[in-house]
């Protein structure tokens, strides 16, 4: 009996401790049960709970549905985990979250593994957050460090286990996780880095990309390519270690480590992209989602002349002082196929061809010939080439020569300023004003005397636009860039329906001026561009003091425009528009032209110095001092027959089109 009491004793005080520990355990629970219950009271109701959209992305495509550029705040379409290697996604679950398919979104092993590598570590080494927390963070939570933060991550996390499997956890996980350079998922990622779509990614660019997100500043690989690549070899590690990768696919991954792709030139193609986003809610409205929108832009066609404008600038611009350049080439219809609007677009975003106002100088004379043709004069009319003063303005010949009575077609062959001068004067310049407007040009004229010598300012596109008047046998055109939208399930959402301004030419006018400006190629100040075997036609431009260098031709296929000038207006030294532009115009137009079937120039050959056209040799008649009044202040007579516009045109996007872009109504 003495030697039992010690022993109950002994059980009372652990019958104590056991019962302290689980009330004080109780308690505890209880504590963290109302923790967790008041920062859940800080969330919306489960019940209201959703996961926010994602904003959506526009993928802007070449006319062959390759890619130039994507818009929109992340950067890249969203893609389906069944579009990607296994390889990819698997990257990401080896050194993030290892533990991926066997927790329920909080995992207190790897919290415990990760307290344990920390301490060892002797700082923060490894976080204990799975990715459902990670994208729990991301979708509604700020990117605070705090306790409270903490606790309600857990319990989002918790949420979107129970609400999605985890195939589609790790999906929204990739198309929301941040890799830096704004690129928002790993579509994104994978265009900003490699220049190409997620599905086409290589294991070892796979395994850079889920190193990626741990530290994207530190680690992007075209800022920090050695650190990047220690991170994808820890990841490869992870992978073969778990069995996600072969030992044999790891090492040829290790013996090559990816590395970013090098900057596709000046990216000439995000002029295009800055082009259709400036128009596309014209034509679409508010987006909701992800679109594809398929531009007439021909990739091949952009890149030749891309380079063949940079490389002019890198070899001559310092020579002849010329810093800037824009290029348009278009089919006839008004499809653009081609649109460089500056020397470098990471080093100048404007878009001198669409927004850049320059005087287009004689490239304007085509304008002026074809108000004197609409009013009955023929390419073999002849008139004068002499000084003439006006109210105190004498404009002079390029060489400052004199060649006395000329055919018209010589006169805009060889670019002969009097010539236009009294052709504009002869039909008033308000006429020139009218016959430029109804071919296309948008941009505000002054009906002066000057107007003939291109003095008034246009953009190269709406100038290039005008031409395709003259390649298509009259008919009026909207440069368009545009050819369809559709949404990521394939629905089209706007397709483009042929539109024009109507006839703006009539037939037998086309014909004379194809076969004047026919001669701009053949003998004038174009000549150095000739393409053999192809009827080309169009017109030189240099604004005053050599400011501008201008050339606009075309083929019966295509229209190229191309401008060189500086952008504070500086002059050049003798850039005109017969030499440099030429150069880079002929690159462009050969390109352009490959592949295409030779066609004659409409109803040129009618109009040919060898048809026989019966030459009207008239001298030029002094105006009349009623006539010349009339004239200077923008006067002159009505046309003696002008085409009427036919019905079938533009429509409400193209109207918007232009109001955005020329700033018209």
């Amino acid at each position: 009996a003495v030697a039992a009491a010690p022993r109950r004793r002994r059980r009372s005080w652990l019958g104590r401790i056991v019962y302290g520990t689980v009330i004080l355990g109780l308690w505890g629970l209880v504590a963290i049960a109302g923790i967790v219950a008041y920062h859940a009271s800080q969330l919306p109701p489960i019940d209201q709970l959703a996961v926010p959209k994602r904003p959506p992305n526009i993928a802007i495509l070449a006319a062959d549905g390759s890619l130039l550029a994507n818009r929109g705040e992340t950067g890249g379409r969203t893609v389906s985990i069944r579009e990607l290697p296994p390889y990819l996604p698997r990257a990401f679950v080896a050194i993030e979250d290892r533990r991926f398919y066997n927790h329920m979104g909080i995992d207190p092993i790897g919290i415990a593994r990760a307290i344990g590598q920390n301490l060892t570590r002797r700082g923060v080494a490894q976080g204990g957050s799975t990715l459902t927390q990670q994208l729990a963070k991301n979708l509604f939570l700020t990117q605070e460090r705090t306790a409270s933060r903490k606790i309600q991550e857990a319990i989002l996390a918790l949420w979107l286990e129970h609400k999605y499997t985890k195939d589609e956890i790790l999906e929204l996980y990739l198309n929301r996780v941040y890799f830096g350079a704004g690129a928002y998922g790993v579509e994104a990622a994978a265009q900003r880095y490699f220049a190409k779509p997620a599905k086409d990614v290589t294991l070892a660019e796979a395994a850079m990309l889920g190193g990626l997100v741990q530290a994207p500043s530190r680690l992007a690989p075209n800022r920090n390519l050695p650190a990047a690549q220690a991170r994808a070899a820890q990841v490869l590690a992870a992978m073969q270690d778990l069995g996600f990768a072969k030992p044999a696919d790891v090492k040829v991954a290790l013996a090559q480590p990816a590395k970013p792709a090098r900057a596709k030139g000046g990216g000439s193609a995000n002029y295009v992209a800055d082009l259709v986003m400036d128009v596309l809610d014209d034509y679409v409205g508010k987006i909701e989602g992800d679109v594809s929108v398929q531009t007439t832009v021909d990739p091949a066609l952009q890149a030749v002349a891309e380079r063949a404008l940079v490389d002019e600038l890198n070899q001559k611009g310092a020579r002849y002082n010329v810093g800037q350049g824009a290029v348009v080439s278009m089919r006839p219809d008004g499809a653009i196929r081609a649109l460089i609007g500056g020397r470098d677009y990471a080093q100048s975003q404007f878009n001198r061809a669409t927004t850049a106002k320059r005087q287009p100088g004689s490239a304007f004379k085509p304008f002026v010939y074809l108000a004197a043709v609409e009013r009955g004069l023929t390419p073999d009319t002849v008139r004068e080439d002499a000084p003439l003063t006006i109210k105190g303005w004498s404009p002079e010949n390029y060489s400052r020569n004199y060649s006395g009575p000329v055919t018209l077609r010589d006169a805009l062959a060889h670019s002969l300023n009097t010539v236009a001068v009294r052709l504009g004067m002869e039909v008033g310049p308000k006429a020139v004003v009218q016959t430029a407007q109804r071919l296309g040009i948008t941009s505000p004229l002054q009906a002066n005397a000057s107007i003939a010598l291109g003095t008034s300012e246009v953009t190269p596109l709406e100038l290039v636009g005008a031409y395709a008047a003259f390649a298509n046998g009259g008919m009026g055109v909207i440069p368009y860039v545009i050819a369809s939208v559709k949404t990521t399930d394939g629905k089209t959402v706007y397709k483009r329906a042929p539109s024009s301004l109507g006839r703006v030419i009539d037939p037998n006018a086309v014909g004379m001026m194809n076969a004047m400006m026919h001669e701009v190629f053949v003998s004038g100040t174009a000549k150095k561009g000739d393409i053999p075997g192809w009827d080309l036609a169009g017109k030189t431009g240099t604004s005053q003091d050599f400011r501008d260098a201008w050339v606009v031709g075309f083929s019966g296929t295509l229209v190229t425009g191309v401008w060189l000038g500086n952008d504070d207006g500086e002059p050049t030294k003798r850039v005109s528009g017969g030499n440099l532009p030429v150069e880079v115009w002929n690159r462009v137009m050969t390109a352009g032209l490959r592949g295409d079937k030779p066609v004659p120039l409409p109803g040129a050959a009618r109009w040919r110095r060898s048809s026989g056209a019966v030459a009207e040799a008239r001298p030029a008649e002094p105006p009349t001092l009623g006539g010349l009044i009339d004239d200077l202040v923008g006067g002159g007579q009505p046309p003696a027959r002008q085409p009427a516009p036919q019905r079938g045109g533009p429509t409400r996007e193209d109207k918007n089109f232009l109001e955005r872009l020329f700033g018209i109504d």
